[in-house]
């Protein structure tokens, strides 16, 4: 039996690998660039006021206006609306964000932690009353879920942040893990530069490695939470995606490193993406290996091959997600820049 399942596992990750390497040639080819360039923006003098103005007091706002107004720069936010909002838009810290705060110097701000028992959800006492009103009243508000790769449009003089620049599926809560990391590392930019901000040309021209440096952890979460909306909401008729999404649960019921890698990676500790790429192809071999065994007819020979390389299917279709996301002009920076992580 043990020379079994060698033989399924050797079988899938051969097969695995020829067809990865032909979907991330494809997917190479037909990647853009779409990066801007950064023009020569005139010289703004400096007159002694605000140095930063930072648009929208949301989660990234709020915290980049914090941070930097701590380093001594002169901040002005612009808010259009202050008042209440009339919608709830679910918002949860992972631990990988919670560590972002820490080292924004943060961690005071945060209220309480909300502990929640398997199978015993509730309503909050205080919020019970306006709950059960909004109910009666029927007028429920939603919020439809996005994603928006993170496209970098150097423009002197301005810098997208937060859901304006990148949103990915919120099945995995990742957006202000995300949003607290690019402050981080935008931070750690501008620190040297002490008040020389005055130049937008050249400032653009520098800010350009923030594109490359915010990759380990924003690709990591952004193709995460893609890839497992795209297994978890699959049809009841594709039999490869279910056989995917059984294999996912099946993968993280082995515990140990099967389901302390996951989580890692989920809950943002871990953001390397080398480890995503292990575990996901972990996963569709773990998968194949089921089907093939205890003898590989045909038609689950069919299911595994759709299982792996299908463009709708986990596989494959992470390779295309890693592409956009990664860009051609900077995949080499990248690889040497998680390849620095890794080592340490």
């Amino acid at each position: 039996m043990a020379d079994q399942y060698l033989l399924g596992a050797v079988f899938a990750s051969i097969l695995g690998f020829l067809l990865l390497l032909v979907g991330f040639h494809g997917s190479k080819g037909r990647a853009r660039r779409t990066a801007g360039k950064c023009g020569s923006g005139p010289l703004v003098p400096g007159d002694g006021g605000t140095e930063v103005i930072i648009v929208g007091a949301g989660v990234a706002g709020s915290a980049l206006a914090y941070t930097l107004g701590k380093d001594g720069r002169s901040v002005h936010v612009i808010e259009r609306d202050l008042s209440e909002p009339d919608r709830i838009v679910g918002e949860l810290l992972q631990p990988g964000g919670y560590l972002k705060l820490l080292e924004l110097g943060l961690e005071a701000y945060k209220e309480r932690y909300v502990y929640i028992l398997c199978g015993s959800f509730q309503v909050p006492t205080e919020l019970r009353d306006a709950f059960v009103a909004a109910i009666d009243k029927g007028s429920i508000r939603s919020m439809p879920n996005r994603s928006m790769p993170a496209a970098p449009h150097p423009t002197p003089g301005a810098l997208l942040m937060g859901d304006a620049f990148n949103m990915r599926h919120p099945l995995t809560g990742g957006g202000m893990t995300v949003a607290l990391s690019d402050i981080v590392v935008l931070r750690n930019l501008l620190k040297p530069l002490h008040n020389n901000l005055h130049d937008a040309a050249a400032l653009c021209k520098y800010l350009e490695s923030f594109y490359t440096l915010r990759k380990p952890v924003a690709s990591t979460i952004n193709t995460l939470a893609g890839a497992l909306y795209k297994v978890f909401s699959a049809s009841p008729a594709d039999q490869a995606r279910n056989e995917m999404r059984q294999a996912c649960f099946d993968y993280l019921s082995l515990g140990g490193v099967f389901s302390n890698g996951p989580i890692a990676l989920l809950s943002g500790l871990n953001p390397r993406p080398l480890s995503l790429v292990a575990h996901f192809f972990a996963v569709a071999i773990y998968g194949v290996g089921r089907l093939l065994l205890p003898f590989p007819s045909l038609k689950r020979l069919w299911i595994g091959a759709r299982l792996i390389s299908s463009s709708d299917v986990k596989g494959l279709d992470d390779v295309k997600l890693f592409v956009p996301i990664f860009g051609v002009k900077s995949l080499a920076s990248f690889f040497a820049l998680i390849t620095c992580a890794n080592a340490k």
